[in-house]
């Protein structure tokens, strides 16, 4: 090999190295560049991970922390729990009633002192002892008292009530006199709660109250018992001092003397005012009073007071009217004595308190849709001195006046619209009142009540020969009334003055000329010599005020009444006056006829029975029938009644009830027994007694007695009950055919039927 060769040779073998030796670097250069990255990268793996092992190095270091707490909130838990679980025992043990846990197998699990108390001295009732076992305990140590049932019925019934009943309450009387109430409940785990709750207290505080109820209406018997007795005790003389004095002002007296006997006859009826309100709020304080529904008539009622109170309106120059709505029913069906003994209180205070001007009694009502019910509003309305406002609301409180106790002008007990009150409310009712001070009042009250009938109302009509009614007079609230009345008929009304009258044809024929006679009648006088002077064929009807002297009128055109005069009555009177014979109507001689006429040929007097015990009352009777046409005997006492019914044989008995050795009851159930075995006919037995309790009327009608009329004696009830009663063969009682009856309060006024 040459040189040259060789050396091209080392060249390529040198050149072959070099490039060996690039490649090599280049490989170690990548392997270095990739050795770097993996280095880098390992490097912020490694930063990595110290932070996450920083993290869970501070992590580790919470939780190392929390964990801590947990213990010692652990340790705080426990001891609460420690705490109110003592708490809550020492709470148990410290209350009075026992309190025990029994597991779903009734067995006990815990305990409170008070319930192992009733065991004391027996060990086995522990925390482990059964229900059953402690329930035979109870009975086999005498701890429980049942009575008179067998142990063995009393542990059955007891674990029925534990095992299969609603856990009743039930209470146990123990050995030594203690109640206890037991009161189980079942929780959701199927434990049972217990609790023996010692009554004792309450059972004897139950005891006492029933005693002191006992007492209390024994109390309350005994003050029903003195109130009926001082009822009747206080009746009884009064009926000789009212009648007395009854009597004694028919007879000659002077002036001075007729006042003292008007004194004793009005404060002996003042008396019995206040007896009959402190024994009707007695009665409806103890809820003892009820109400006699029957049939009445609510207009004919209302006219009967206002003639009670004619003489007080009279006195003050006040008119008392009436205001009857024509398209309400008269006949309704209530307790006519309480809602008379409303309007009599309502209707008797405006009276009372009203000096001048007038009082209305307006009555108005709807129906209740098909029912027969009528729902009647009844106001009264004054011109009085009316009601402060700051007493309105006390004005129907119990003992209540409007006026000062150190300045009273009106007597009164003040309980008259507290007893009304009460009675409205036990019909259902409302009442109230609305006053303007210094103008008047206005109280008023409505009551549901069925129409007697079931029938809507007819109004009256006038006859048709009546074209039209002319009322001549000053347009006064009567008059007024009067027109509205009519109108609502369908009659044509005119109301002029007397001027008016005079200066026109005043009236045609088919008129009624309705004129108001007050004072001296003027007005009366001037119309009725107008009219015979014009000739025109009218009739007059003069209505003559009870303030009017008498008032003669010999024209056969002219019809007089007197007082206020109702609807019904004025178209009676208008009726009667186209009779053929055209007869002079009248209000004083206007009476209800018999349904009988007496007989022309009489043979005997009535005879009348009176059985009265006192001395005073058979004189006071005696004394308001001596002007009556009768014979007369008296029997001091049931036994003495009977045996002189046999032999008198009267035609009426008037029957006292409370007389010695045998009281009235008595005797007319003797004479119901001897009327019944033979042929006699029924004798009317009319009771007069001073009893006067609600009951007693029911009780004393039941023994066989007809009618009842309370003490003091009133001419004018008995008179009625004479006149219904007389046969068809006695001479006339009366000095006419029929007494002048009056309305009940009011024996010397003649009644006007309406």
């Amino acid at each position: 090999m040459s040189l040259s060769d060789a050396l091209a040779q080392e060249r390529r073998a040198r050149l072959a190295a070099e490039g060996l030796l690039d490649l090599k670097q280049k490989e170690l250069f990548a392997a270095n560049a990739k050795l770097s990255e993996h280095a880098i990268s390992l490097s912020e793996e490694i930063v990595d991970k110290r932070e996450e092992v920083a993290e869970v190095r501070t992590e580790a270091e919470q939780l190392r922390g929390q964990n801590t707490q947990v213990r010692e909130d652990l340790v705080q838990a426990n001891q609460a729990v420690d705490i109110a679980e003592r708490r809550l025992w020492d709470s148990v043990e410290t209350i009075g009633d026992g309190f025990a846990v029994f597991d779903p197998e009734s067995i006990l699990v815990a305990a409170n002192s008070a319930f192992l108390s009733v065991f004391d001295g027996i060990e086995c009732v522990t925390p482990g002892v059964s229900y059953s076992e402690i329930v035979q305990i109870m009975v086999e140590e005498g701890i429980v008292d049942i009575g008179m049932q067998k142990p063995g019925e009393w542990c059955a019934e007891m674990l029925e009530r534990w095992n299969f009943g609603t856990l009743a309450p039930k209470t146990l009387k123990l050995w030594n006199g203690q109640f206890v109430k037991l009161a189980d409940r079942r929780s959701a785990n199927g434990d049972t709660v217990s609790l023996a709750l010692n009554i004792t207290d309450t059972i004897r505080r139950e005891n006492q109250l029933k005693d002191a109820r006992i007492r209390a209406e024994a109390a309350n018997r005994a003050k029903s018992a003195f109130l009926a007795k001082m009822s009747h005790e206080l009746r009884t003389p009064m009926n000789g001092v009212v009648g007395m004095a009854d009597l004694l002002a028919d007879t000659d007296l002077n002036e001075e003397q007729s006042l003292f006997a008007e004194t004793i006859k009005s404060s002996g009826e003042a008396l019995l005012v206040l007896i009959n309100d402190v024994l009707d709020f007695s009665k409806i304080e103890a809820e003892k009073l009820i109400l006699h529904n029957e049939d009445f008539d609510l207009e004919h009622m209302l006219n009967d007071i206002v003639l009670l109170f004619q003489p007080d309106v009279l006195s003050k120059d006040v008119g008392l009217l009436i205001d009857y709505d024509i398209f309400l029913p008269t006949g309704f069906v209530g307790d006519p004595g309480r809602i008379r003994q409303v309007l009599t209180n309502l209707i008797g205070n405006a009276v009372k308190f009203t000096a001048s001007g007038h009082i209305l009694i307006r009555v108005v009502g709807l129906p209740q849709g098909e029912t027969g019910n009528f729902r009647v509003h009844i106001t009264v309305e004054d011109t009085g001195p009316g009601i402060p406002a700051d007493m309105v609301e006390y004005i129907f409180g119990e003992f209540n006046q409007v006026e000062d106790e150190k300045n009273r002008k009106f007597e009164g007990t003040g309980l008259g619209l507290a007893i009304t009150r009460q009675l409205i409310d036990l019909m259902g009712g409302e009442i109230w009142v609305d006053s303007e001070f210094g103008k008047g009042s206005s109280f008023g009250f409505h009551i549901t009540m069925a129409a007697s009938d079931g029938a809507k109302p007819e109004p009256d009509s006038l006859p048709d020969w009546v074209l039209r009614l002319v009322i001549v007079g000053e347009n006064s609230p009567a008059a007024g009334i009067l027109s509205k009345q009519i109108a609502a008929l369908g009659t044509k009304v005119a109301t002029p003055t007397w001027e008016e009258f005079a200066a026109g044809p005043g009236a045609r024929s088919g008129d009624i000329v309705v004129v108001e006679a007050a004072g001296s009648g003027d007005t009366a006088k001037n119309v009725v010599q107008h009219m015979a002077e014009s000739g025109i064929a009218a009739r007059v009807i003069v209505m003559q005020s009870d303030r009017a002297g008498e008032l003669d009128f010999s024209e056969p055109f002219v019809t007089v009444m007197r007082g206020q005069v109702a609807r019904k009555t004025l178209i009676r009177a208008i009726v009667a006056i186209d009779m053929p014979d055209d007869a002079r109507v009248e209000a004083d001689a206007v009476k209800e006829a018999p349904k009988d006429k007496i007989p022309s040929v009489a043979t005997r007097r009535m005879r009348i029975l009176a059985a009265e015990d006192n001395k005073t009352n058979r004189l006071v009777f005696s004394k308001l029938v001596r002007n009556l046409n009768i014979e007369l005997e008296f029997a001091e006492n049931g036994l003495e009644a009977v045996e002189k019914w046999e032999s008198f044989q009267p035609d009426l008995v008037f029957m006292d009830i409370s007389m010695p050795q045998m009281d009235g009851k008595d005797a007319t159930r003797r004479i119901r027994e001897i009327e019944a075995q033979g042929p006699e006919r029924h004798t009317p037995i009319v009771a007069l007694t001073a009893h006067a309790m609600s009951g007693d009327a029911d009780d004393i009608l039941a023994a066989g007695l007809d009618y009842y009329l309370t003490k003091p004696l009133r001419k004018a009830a008995i008179f009625e009950r004479i006149a219904e009663a007389a046969p068809k063969d006695v001479l006339p009682v009366f000095e006419e055919d029929l007494p002048a009856v009056a309305a009940p309060e009011q024996p010397n006024r003649a009644r006007v039927p309406l």
